[in-house]
């Protein structure tokens, strides 16, 4: 396993190679492609290094894209903890597999059985990282 960091090009470097291999089957960037982006991330590198890995880049591509208001600190690793939950606990050999297992990923509103939307929405989780206010992580 390697960090997101290493090697001569960093994180941005790792980022763009996993998201180009997701884009190699989609047609667009949606939720599955979200997941699938982690997934990848969290199998690669480990849940730890994927906050960060995966952090970075929806940071980066929302600024380069003109619009980093979008960006939230504590979605993109709420996911980023609930995918590695997952993988931890998968044989999936691949994506579609381990997609069928753990449906409930695919569902772009999971994180509101955990937290509250004006949690999500205050400054606080978009900043930074907020912990559960509804339910805790499974564990």
């Amino acid at each position: 396993m390697t960090a997101p960091g290493d090697g001569p090009h960093g994180g941005s470097a790792v980022f763009d190679g996993l998201l180009a291999e997701v884009m190699a089957t989609a047609e667009r960037f949606g939720h599955r492609q979200h997941v699938q982006l982690t997934w990848l991330a969290v199998r690669n590198h480990g849940t730890a290094a994927a906050i960060d890995l995966i952090s970075d880049g929806i940071r980066r591509t929302a600024r380069y894209a003109g619009a980093p208001q979008k960006y939230n600190a504590t979605v993109s690793r709420a996911w980023v903890e609930l995918v590695g939950h997952h993988v931890g606990r998968s044989d999936a050999a691949d994506f579609d597999a381990f997609a069928e297992r753990h449906p409930a990923l695919l569902d772009k509103k999971l994180l509101t059985r955990f937290y509250r939307p004006s949690t999500l929405a205050g400054d606080p989780a978009r900043t930074g990282w907020v912990e559960p206010d509804l339910a805790p992580f499974p564990g």
